[in-house]
């Protein structure tokens, strides 16, 4: 693969949701009625300001920046007291004991630790089994490496017992050689969470064929009523390589941190240490600090921090089920997946109209994966109100430019 191959497969030119038309300079002679009226909302990603950072957060970080050198200078893999501390608390959170000098490391954000992870396992020419749709960085950051991408088709329109990833087709993968998965539960983009029948088959497959495991379990705290969580590492069979990844970003609004965790097999965190020594060498050394308080917010303002969810996401779907906008009721996270019907335009147009004409930025659906272009994502951590609204315009905007 050649560099230009390599950075074609990043496509990230643009952040998603958020581009740029070049190739048409006035969008009134393509616009349907006049433009929407309301505030603007970016669906792209969660705010920070409609949902604030946990308690505390800035008065942890300031006693962490004025610890000087000590807190600036932290080994690669992170501060080990900070470290410490977090092995315990992700220990008992996922179920099973974690090492803190061998099995931990502190990374810039977890898409560093999906960087790292992947950086550290997949090599050139090697199968990497990725389900589709899932976080748009897993596809593209094995293209990158030059692994080659074995589509894993995940059911989430359907019922959610019905839910999961083809379990036969992945075995089959796994017969023809793929040695790798990389997957997110609860899934991005669709908010489905594994059952626990799904996860201990796939523990099962992954140790019987000695497939390397790389989850990102970013929204596992946010569950919505009546759901379940399985870690994947506290099931009884598991692979021999595997890696579990978590932060604060989303359910703790700590996202301006850039803090992310990854945890397991020591001889792959290790790799990942290394990796991170040339890349970044450590996550920021003050914002570390505040992973002192992560996992330990008061139970009242999680609570509340769900239900708060959880009304927005009722609300958003009632709209969209009203319009007849297929979409998946999330089991957890803060993301919708509604799939629209037919346009007269293509869907990337029909998003960069949504922008200009109705003031709402979303993700396209095929930033994760090529079955799901006719969809797109919202971030739906929002100001509830503006986030109601936003999404009739949504629905406005469909009902012009339908076929």
């Amino acid at each position: 693969m050649t560099l230009d191959e390599k950075f074609k497969a990043l496509e990230t030119q643009n952040a998603p949701g958020q581009e740029f038309r070049q190739d048409i300079s006035d969008l009134s002679t393509i616009m349907r009625g006049e433009k929407l009226e309301g505030d603007s909302i970016d669906f792209s990603h969660g705010d920070v300001d409609a949902f604030v950072p946990t308690p505390g957060a800035s008065e942890t970080w300031l006693r962490g920046f004025e610890l000087g050198g000590e807190q600036a200078y932290t080994e690669y893999r992170g501060a080990a007291k900070i470290r410490e501390g977090l092995a315990d608390r992700l220990g008992l959170f996922t179920g099973s004991p974690i090492f803190a000098d061998k099995e931990l490391i502190i990374t810039p954000g977890t898409q560093g630790a999906l960087f790292l992870a992947l950086g550290s396992t997949v090599e050139a020419g090697e199968k990497v089994a990725v389900i589709e749709p899932d976080y748009f960085a897993n596809r593209k950051l094995v293209k990158y490496f030059g692994g080659v991408v074995v589509p894993i088709p995940l059911s989430y329109q359907d019922t959610m017992s019905k839910s999961g990833p083809d379990l036969n087709i992945l075995e089959e993968a796994f017969k023809d050689g793929t040695k790798t998965l990389v997957f997110s539960t609860p899934n991005n983009p669709t908010g489905v969470v594994y059952t626990k029948d799904t996860i201990d088959k796939i523990s099962v497959l992954t140790a019987r064929y000695n497939v390397t495991v790389i989850v990102d379990q970013l929204y596992s705290r946010l569950l919505y009523s009546g759901e379940t969580y399985t870690h994947f590492r506290a099931c009884k069979i598991v692979p021999k390589n595997m890696i579990t990844i978590m932060g604060p970003s989303k359910t703790e609004s700590l996202s301006g941190f850039r803090l992310g965790t990854a945890f397991g097999t020591a001889s792959i965190i290790e790799r990942m240490e290394q990796l991170q020594a040339i890349v970044s060498l450590r996550a920021a050394g003050y914002n570390q600090a505040v992973l002192e308080d992560w996992l330990q917010e008061p139970k009242e303002w999680m609570e509340a921090r769900i239900k708060a969810h959880e009304a927005i996401r009722d609300e958003l779907l009632g709209i969209f089920n009203l319009a007849g906008l297929l979409t998946a009721t999330p089991q957890a996270g803060s993301y919708l997946f509604p799939q629209l019907p037919s346009l007269d335009i293509d869907l990337k147009l029909f998003v960069q109209l949504l922008r200009y004409q109705a003031g709402v930025i979303v993700t396209p659906g095929a930033e994760f994966g090529p079955t799901t272009r006719d969809s797109v994502r919202l971030n739906f951590s929002q100001d509830h109100a503006k986030a109601v609204a936003a999404a009739k315009r949504i629905v406005e905007m469909v009902k012009r430019y339908r076929k």
